[in-house]
């Protein structure tokens, strides 16, 4: 048997060179292990992989099929040892809350919004990532079902940026703003587009929305 810290190295290693069966591959041993620290293999392995390959990615070394390979990868892996933590009586991340995420109604784009949501799991929220193409009232219906803390919307383009000023209208009527924060994102969206809308977020990217929603609600 690997000590955890062997584990958590081959995981990220996995992560970092796209190598999905490698991934799989160690999860199923440190499943196996008794002995093995596996919230410490997420953390310290697929999570710190993919967080390396966000950073290339950001700075323009990697490109998006990269990212979405790592992703990939550590979805792999995670699907096999998040099970295994549960049956244990564990949890994954530290609890932070409900988050929900799509892209919103007439987006049918999705690759964004799927990186956010796995590098929000990987800092300690619960997402729901509720798909593409999501009509307004569900997203608001979601956020109430879910008891959400914070959501989401991802717009690709700019003749569907508009749902998001509506949707924040929306939120106001339900009297859920100030309870659940909303995040805008998307490539024509910007900081001023947030502030004219009223949203309480606005992410430049994956990393961005895992750092900004970390800071409001580890504290």
């Amino acid at each position: 048997m690997a000590t955890t810290e062997e584990y958590s190295a081959r995981a990220k290693a996995a992560v970092m060179a796209y190598k999905v069966e490698d991934a799989k591959k160690v999860a199923n041993e440190a499943v196996a292990d008794p002995n093995s620290d596996l919230l410490a293999i997420i953390n310290n392995g697929f999570s710190a992989g993919i967080t390396e390959v966000g950073a290339l990615f950001d700075a323009k070394k990697i490109f998006l099929p990269h990212m979405m390979a790592a992703a990939n990868t550590m979805t792999a892996g995670m699907d096999i040892i998040v099970p295994e933590i549960e049956k244990r009586g564990g949890s994954v991340g530290e609890g932070l809350g409900n988050v929900v995420i799509c892209s919103i109604e007439g987006d049918i784009h999705s690759i964004g919004k799927d990186i956010v949501a796995i590098m929000l799991k990987v800092a300690g929220f619960n997402v729901f990532n509720i798909g593409r193409d999501v009509p307004l009232k569900t997203i608001l219906q979601a956020c109430k079902d879910h008891n959400a803390i914070a959501v989401g919307t991802s717009a690709l383009m700019t003749s569907t940026m508009v749902g998001q000023k509506t949707f924040e209208e929306m939120m106001k009527e339900a009297g859920l703003k100030g309870k659940c924060l909303t995040n805008v994102g998307g490539a024509p969206v910007t900081q001023q587009w947030a502030d004219e809308i009223g949203a309480d977020i606005y992410s430049e990217n994956a990393n961005d929305a895992a750092a900004k929603f970390s800071a409001k609600f580890k504290n």
